[in-house]
């Protein structure tokens, strides 16, 4: 939330609830950030990027395996003495009920009534005795944290610096943007004026190899932007000369907007002939 809120990074969401299932738009924990959102946070000092792949993929010796299994032991004593309580809460809650129940099955097994004794703190203490833990029944933990110390060891980003996709997702991001993948509007980017929670997506944002772009694809893209109602932006690099020197050619991003009017003068015509029939 923290990256959410405070540093405009989303990330995309791909863990399961364990609740309710899988589903495909009720994602949770953890999240997933792409090449271009791990270097912007490892650039800015906001985020270490790391790897534990040696120490949560090697084999544990015999002395770790003997811990691991005390450790499980007592996590489902836990779970154990967490159920038992429970067990006994239940039963004081209704002990009114069951103690009815005992007196009524002594009296038909021929007990007379003034002979029947029952103990409050006897009843519970055989429900004590008696009560065994399933552990086919335990809750599956999940912590937050890895469960035990492990070491890592720091790891240098992949290398998209240079790139148009990355430098034009630091622009978009500097000029106080949401940004985040647009594959599922056959885009590179999204760009959203707030919280995606909260708002929906202004524009797209098409990368191209070169300012040259064909008039099919153009179409394409911009009537795409029309159906899903957002502007489209295409960004290519530019070589521009460095202080007037023409071997010296610096490679700047460069923006186009683009809004399809094709049905400007249709709907022009429309409204002029409900006008005149007014």
């Amino acid at each position: 939330m923290t990256l959410r809120r405070k540093h405009r990074i989303v990330g995309a969401l791909v863990g399961t609830c364990n609740m309710r299932g899988w589903s495909a738009k009720d994602c949770t924990l953890p999240v997933e950030f792409s090449a271009q959102e791990t270097r912007f946070l490892v650039e800015r000092g906001i985020a270490q990027l790391v790897s534990k792949q040696e120490t949560l993929l090697s084999v544990p010796d015999a002395e770790q395996l003997v811990l691991c299994r005390k450790q499980l032991e007592a996590r489902f004593d836990q779970q154990s003495g967490f159920h038992k309580a429970e067990k006994l809460r239940e039963v004081e809650r209704n002990m009114s009920k069951i103690l009815a129940g005992k007196r009524k099955k002594l009296m038909k097994e021929g007990i007379a009534e003034e002979d029947i004794k029952l103990d409050e703190k006897q009843i519970l203490q055989e429900i004590a005795d008696n009560f065994v833990f399933d552990r086919k029944n335990a809750q599956l933990e999940i912590p937050c944290a890895h469960a035990e110390p492990h070491t890592f060891k720091v790891i240098t980003p992949p290398l998209v610096s240079n790139s148009l996709k990355y430098k034009v997702f630091c622009d978009c991001w500097m000029r106080g943007h949401y940004v985040t993948a647009g594959d599922a509007f056959g885009a590179d980017f999204l760009l959203y004026p707030g919280d995606p929670l909260q708002y929906h997506a202004s524009h797209i944002v098409i990368l191209l190899e070169s300012p040259i772009v064909q008039p099919l694809h153009l179409i394409a893209k911009v009537r795409l932007a029309v159906i899903v109602n957002k502007l489209c932006i295409f960004a290519y690099f530019v070589d521009e000369q460095v202080d007037g020197d023409n071997d010296d050619l610096k490679r700047k991003v460069h923006y186009q907007t683009v809004q399809w009017e094709g049905n400007r003068d249709k709907m022009d015509m429309i409204a002029g002939s409900s006008a005149r029939s007014c």
